[in-house]
């Protein structure tokens, strides 16, 4: 069972690793990162599939702001909590909210269609978006591989190999639920503020 998951990782986790950043997955670097330093991808390849995956996440909902902001998909992703304070951030400082927005756990979605509908330029979030993408990848690579330094010393190597795999995996899934948690936590404090800023705008 665990060499069929570790063959599993090997051809299919680099992809994963994509996707899971396209969505908010820095859980998804931070296991790519640890995978890297299993062995099992190389270091700059999670990197980059990090990186693609995040610039690709960021531009696809920037995309759905500025060309399709009257679809009822957009229309409802702009009643989700916290776009009216990102929306308002854009407009004051809209390079630090371009570069800074992915580190915000539940707004790169908000924050995206946020950026599309203001007067941020194309070229402008382009280069913004790989600034920050790179930095975003480097950085929760790093702590992955990081974190799979300190796993070898903790387990140490009597472990085999794929067996590190799964205690990654079980982390990686811990990890995951705690940052739907704190999403779910903090989406509801926005839906409070939201409540209160249009009781005192009406």
């Amino acid at each position: 069972m665990s060499e069929a998951i570790h063959r599993l990782i090997e051809q299919y986790g680099l992809i994963a690793v994509f996707l899971g950043c396209v969505a908010e997955g820095e859980s998804a670097v931070i296991l790519g990162g640890f995978f890297a330093h299993q062995q099992i991808f190389v270091l700059w390849q999670a990197f980059l599939v990090a990186f693609l995956g995040a610039f690709a996440g960021d531009t696809f909902f920037f995309t759905l702001g500025r060309s399709f902001a009257d679809h009822r998909y957009v229309r409802r992703l702009r009643r989700r909590p916290g776009f009216r304070r990102a929306y308002r951030l854009l407009n004051t400082h809209p390079n630090i909210f371009v570069l800074t927005n992915r580190y915000v756990y539940g707004m790169r979605l908000v924050g995206g269609i946020a950026a599309g509908l203001s007067t941020v330029s194309v070229p402008r979030f382009v280069i913004l978006n790989a600034i920050s993408s790179a930095v975003w990848a480097a950085l929760f690579g790093t702590i992955g591989y990081v974190f799979g330094l300190g796993a070898e010393h903790m387990v140490g190597q009597a472990f085999a190999r794929h067996e590190r795999l799964l205690i990654a995996l079980a982390i990686g899934i811990a990890v995951a639920v705690l940052a739907w948690l704190l999403a779910h936590h903090f989406a509801r404090k926005e839906r409070v503020k939201d409540a209160i800023e249009d009781q005192a705008e009406s």
